[in-house]
């Protein structure tokens, strides 16, 4: 029962990340047919070299939109085609993480602190899971309590981690334009393929969320009984 109950509660979160990812792909699909002057991989390089930042390595990575910049090796990864790829797709995604890099070397508050909370992340995502199903199989307000404490790291990650996305692109996009990588006729392509990529962190987001309200709605009401 409590599962059919969470999955019509989770019903417009899961329905926007349906959405998301199709915007996601169709975006990437499309942006990744308009060439660029220049690869993925050179786009960072220049971004990350612009901003005195020459001791951040790039490397290549395999998998599909694997790309990501690791903070504590201060190094930037690039999936195959994103490290290759010579389209406004693979300038986009190269510059977003490279605005990573830009906001660590910056100190930008919203990383560093969602940088402090994985940990605390990790360890809720799935702690914070078995102790809620042990709260409601062994009828425990306890236990109950304590996964929903645990499971609430994981919203506060990713509610810190919304401002750090849409913060990165906003770097990518201004950076791109003001060094000439792209032209501003060529920004609103890319701007369309990170925007979608956006909306997966806010579906992802408010799905952990409503996830959250519906445990604390399920706390209280057993309280009360």
């Amino acid at each position: 029962m409590y599962n059919l109950q969470l999955l019509l509660f989770l019903a417009p979160a899961i329905i926007l990340g349906i959405i998301a990812q199709f915007l996601v792909h169709s975006a990437y699909s499309q942006t990744q047919r308009i060439p660029a002057s220049t690869s993925g991989y050179a786009a960072a390089r220049h971004l990350l070299d612009a901003a005195g930042l020459q001791n951040v390595e790039i490397e290549q990575i395999p998998g599909t939109l694997s790309d990501h910049y690791d903070p504590r090796q201060k190094v930037l990864r690039l999936s195959t085609d994103v490290f290759h790829g010579r389209s406004l797709a693979a300038v986009g995604i190269a510059a977003h993480e490279a605005g990573h890099a830009l906001q660590d070397a910056f100190r930008y508050a919203p990383l560093m602190i969602r940088n402090a909370a994985v940990p605390m992340a990790s360890f809720g995502s799935g702690a914070g899971m078995i102790f809620i199903m042990l709260g409601f199989a062994l009828v425990s307000q306890l236990m109950l309590g304590f996964g929903i404490l645990l499971f609430s790291g994981v919203v506060f990650f990713q509610l810190i981690n919304l401002p750090v996305e849409f913060n990165a692109s906003a770097r990518a996009k201004e950076q791109l334009v003001q060094l000439g990588i792209i032209g501003p006729n060529e920004l609103p392509y890319v701007r369309k393929v990170l925007n979608a990529a956006a909306l997966t962190y806010v579906a992802g987001t408010l799905q952990s969320l409503l996830t959250l309200i519906y445990y604390v709605l399920a706390f209280a009401s057993r309280r009360d009984e």
